[in-house]
């Protein structure tokens, strides 16, 4: 679990006074940090449709109360020194609604925290669904339960800030970024950090110069029903992988599960599909009831981060009480996404037995 949190903000032209060299007899050797071993997890699209609302309610008796859909996934969440998730819809008081244009209950967000989550993206397509109030009311939920978040912003101050976190004893920066937002302008030109390779490693670039370790960078990419990573994803990750800057890109959006590949190195999961949603094939497609949990491993020594070995958990979305469970072994499900995501030396599906379960 995540241990410290800070955002962190950079001042432009700031210089460090120049070090004094002590004598050769006085110097003291101070040893290298001994590598550190650091687990991030990740997941698939928070989408809650109006039946998922409804269950909710069910569950609270009159109050919205998301927790039973996740407490299959809660023991995974939890383990990992750092978990983020991602929220696609905004979270507005009121009367909730769904697509086209989402309001989704504030009362999400004590079910991510009460998971296990510590941070969460929130550029998306929907991100200013509700405008500037839907973003600002995001924010809100997310921050009375203390979750930090990053990727939308209510002031250009907001958006300047870097979040950086603090997980198994390395500095992680993490960046979130959407493709579009289904048409709709932006209220403001600091609202919802669109994605570019430009604004994304200078970003990366500036998190390195405040002392990160890593940088996590989630994207809102590709083509909706779409296992196949499509030409933009592609050729954004190659940009990013070109920039040295970046430890790992995450991704979501194609509410199916996409490929987990290395690019020049740099490991890209380019779709985790659906968290939780209402999502089926009768209205969408075969696998938009499946998800993952991916849990990156990274190796931190001397200032710089490595993923070693990816592992992930296939989950469904079981109807109709919408509960997030481990994907069977030799389910249709399940072998959908390990033929999609892959595997190998270093990635592999997971027998978490303390993973969601059916």
């Amino acid at each position: 679990m995540l241990r410290w949190l800070a955002g962190v903000a950079v001042l432009a032209g700031a210089t460090a006074p120049a070090a004094v060299a002590a004598p050769a007899r006085d110097r003291i050797v101070v040893p290298a940090a001994a590598p550190r071993a650091v687990t991030v997890g990740v997941s698939g699209d928070l989408l809650p449709h109006l039946p998922v609302v409804a269950r909710a309610v069910a569950y609270g008796g009159g109050r919205p109360d998301f927790r039973p859909m996740l407490r299959r996934i809660r023991p995974w969440v939890r383990r990992n020194d750092l978990s983020l998730c991602h929220v696609e819809t905004p979270l507005v008081p009121g009367t909730p609604s769904g697509y086209p244009r989402f309001s989704s209950p504030p009362e999400l967000a004590h079910a991510i925290r009460w998971a296990g989550f510590d941070a969460c993206s929130t550029a998306s397509n929907h991100s200013v669904d509700r405008g500037a109030y839907g973003i600002a009311t995001t924010r809100r939920a997310l921050g009375r339960q203390g979750i930090r978040h990053t990727g939308s912003s209510s002031t250009g101050r907001q958006r300047r800030k870097l979040l950086l976190l603090r997980a198994g004893g390395a500095r992680i920066a993490f960046l979130a970024y959407t493709q579009h937002t289904n048409g709709l302008p932006l209220p403001h030109a600091w609202s919802v950090n669109l994605a570019g390779a430009g604004p994304i490693v200078r970003a990366a670039r500036r998190a390195r110069r405040a002392g990160a370790d890593a940088v996590i960078v989630n994207l809102h990419w590709g083509t909706e029903y779409q296992h196949a990573p499509d030409p933009f994803q592609d050729a954004l990750a190659r940009a990013l992988a070109r920039s040295g800057a970046i430890t790992a890109v995450v991704g979501q959006h194609a509410h199916v599960v996409q490929p987990i590949r290395r690019i020049d190195g740099m490991p890209v999961v380019f779709g985790e599909g659906n968290l939780l949603s209402n999502q089926t094939p009768a209205c969408c497609a075969p696998g938009s009831q499946d998800g993952m949990l991916v849990q990156l491993r990274l190796r931190v020594a001397s200032g710089r981060a490595g993923v070693t070995e990816i592992r992930y958990v296939p989950t469904w979305v079981r109807h109709p009480d919408y509960t997030v469970v481990r994907a069977a072994p030799g389910s249709a499900s399940y072998r959908r996404t390990t033929g999609v995501a892959g595997r190998g030396p270093h990635l592999t599906p997971a027998g978490n037995r303390a993973a969601a379960r059916r």
